[in-house]
């Protein structure tokens, strides 16, 4: 049965005024598995009222009590995984056991280390900085946010927008992809009961839906994950009302690969980490740059192990990955591919996998030049570059020569090289000898046009704060 979604307000579902619906397709098959909503102002209107409504007292809850309610909803979290993770397959196709595991569990994992962090706010010792006056510092919410979240990882990424942002005391309004709605509402209602009501409100509809919540006049900061071209939108948006913003936006990760690697085992898993999520994955390979005496062993490596990396099936157990989000997706993937310069080889994959659905096979080219559009522009599919460099240096000014900054590898026995080469890439991450792993004590975020601010972490906490300076004479 085809349901209709509802919006989340004030700690209820209830059913928005407008009267479009779109439609949420299952990318496994194309066929229709819900009918979604689009909020027009007066749903959005509401949604701010409730978060605005909600804030003082939310604000004046101790670090302490917020701590044991994001402790409760972790719990909830990993109580009702099974519910999350159908929820979430319906509308993205992902493999049900990844979902499982690296959105539901980690999430849950991470609520737990924001409810920790709620405790762990830090300002400037206080003191007589000005003779006769102490001064000390207050870190406070800055009040509600409205906040963005993609399609890749829709469970996931709604943790990493609500976690700080809920532990730093802020209230929000956050919207969904529009693919990809339905595992933030079983999370929207995990929170009734545990949350007061109007703490979190989720509201449903297109991106027009999140620029009107951009350009609202009630929330003090925006935050969106997606593409430089969302992330640009909101940075306008939000600078016409003096608006925070925190943007989490494309990525183009190079895996760097010294001819001392281990080849074999630096093959297989740059495989691994560049497919998973079919590369629906901001900071997941999508260029390799090998020295060149080691190029062609390592490209029969790795296509010798990406033919093992299935996708395709409807059975998803059998699948690496899962199929491309959506039908605009999928052909923009494969209008990558038709454009593809007459000087790039494709070694292995370059078609569509199977009859139905958006699955697409896991691709490595040869041969592109540096500015080639499938270096320099974001696929967000399962398609990897192989280029050659000769020296450190022109490995590094290679990696660093795109538009976005977020995360990069180095591949390599040598220390110092590692320890230099880590230094000189222009990236938010970087990662020796692993790629794509994250924890939640560590930041997560890029430079250039990868955006700004941090996820996870005490700095992705902080992000959500605002500093007060406070004097007091001592003779008053």
């Amino acid at each position: 049965m085809v349901t209709t979604l509802q919006n989340f307000i004030n700690g209820q579902f209830v059913t928005p005024t407008g009267s479009e619906l779109i439609d949420v397709v299952n990318p496994t098959n194309g066929e229709v598995v819900a009918k979604s909503p689009v909020s027009v102002q007066a749903d959005i209107d509401a949604a701010m009222s409730a978060a605005k409504t909600a804030f003082p007292a939310w604000k004046a809850v101790t670090p302490g009590q917020r701590q044991l309610m994001l402790l409760k909803l972790a719990d909830a979290i990993e109580a009702n995984s099974d519910e999350l993770v159908e929820a979430q397959h319906r509308n993205t196709g992902q493999v049900r056991a990844m979902i499982a595991s690296e959105e539901i569990a980690a999430g849950a994992d991470q609520v737990r280390f924001f409810a920790g962090a709620a405790r762990l706010l830090e300002g400037k010792s206080a003191g007589e900085y000005f003779e006769g006056h102490t001064s000390y510092v207050r870190r406070e919410p800055v009040g509600v946010v409205a906040q963005v979240a993609p399609w890749n990882y829709p469970f996931l990424m709604a943790i990493w927008k609500i976690g700080p942002a809920l532990a730093a005391g802020n209230t929000i309004v956050l919207k969904p992809s529009d693919t990809t709605p339905e595992s933030t509402l079983v999370l929207a209602r995990l929170t009734q009961g545990i949350l007061p009501d109007g703490v979190l409100n989720v509201v449903l509809g297109t991106g027009e839906t999140g620029a009107a919540m951009v350009e609202h006049k009630t929330p003090a900061m925006v935050s969106i994950t997606g593409s430089v071209r969302a992330g640009i939108a909101v940075a306008t948006g939000a600078a016409k009302g003096l608006k925070r913003a925190h943007l989490e936006l494309g990525g183009k990760a190079p895996a760097v690969v010294f001819a001392d690697a281990d080849l074999k085992k630096t093959a297989e898993a740059i495989a691994e980490f560049a497919f998973f999520n079919a590369g629906q994955d901001c900071t997941a390979i999508t260029r390799v740059l090998v020295q060149d005496e080691a190029h062609d062993d390592l490209v029969t490596a790795m296509v010798e192990h990406t033919k093992t990396l299935t996708t395709g099936d409807a059975d998803d157990t059998r699948n690496y990955f899962g199929p491309l989000n959506n039908i605009n997706h999928f052909n923009s993937v494969n209008a990558v591919m038709d454009a593809l310069p007459s000087h790039c080889s494709v070694a292995v994959g370059g078609k569509r996998s199977g009859d139905k659905g958006y699955f697409y096979e896991a691709t490595i080219i040869t041969g592109a030049k540096q500015t080639d559009d499938i270096v320099q522009k974001e696929t967000f599919g399962p398609i990897i570059t192989v280029q050659k460099f000769s020296t450190e240096d022109e490995a590094v000014e290679m990696a660093n020569d795109v538009e976005y900054a977020l995360a990069s590898s180095i591949w390599t026995t040598d220390h110092g090289t590692a320890m230099r080469v880590s230094r000189d890439l222009d990236f938010g991450a970087v990662w020796i000898n692993t790629h794509i792993l994250l924890t939640a004590e560590m930041p997560h975020g890029g430079f250039k046009s990868s955006g700004y601010g941090k996820d996870l972490s005490m700095y992705g906490v902080e992000d959500y704060t605002r500093i007060k300076h406070v004097m007091s004479a001592l003779d008053a």
